[in-house]
């Protein structure tokens, strides 16, 4: 699981860096915490890219649910539940 996770996050950072960054911060069986940087947090599309990555992860196999967003100075602090497949 922590492989599909690091490759979900290196394809939207592939994508998306350096408007958006996203970095994990951690994960269990039921959380994956992404910390998201960059000047996207003055866009007018700021939670889309948590969307991004939620697309992402579910391509990868990975069914997730956005359920937290903790806004920061320099991004948002975003947590993914997973969902039962």
């Amino acid at each position: 699981m922590k492989e599909k996770i690091l490759n979900s996050i290196d394809e939207f950072n592939k994508y998306r860096a350096p408007e958006a960054k996203a970095n994990l911060i951690s994960f269990d069986n039921l959380v994956i915490r992404v910390e998201f940087t960059g000047p996207f947090c003055m866009s007018c599309g700021f939670y889309d890219y948590f969307d991004d990555l939620r697309i992402i992860f579910e391509e990868m196999g990975l069914k997730t649910e956005i359920t937290l967003i903790e806004e920061t100075e320099e991004g948002a602090i975003v947590d993914f539940k997973l969902k039962n497949t």
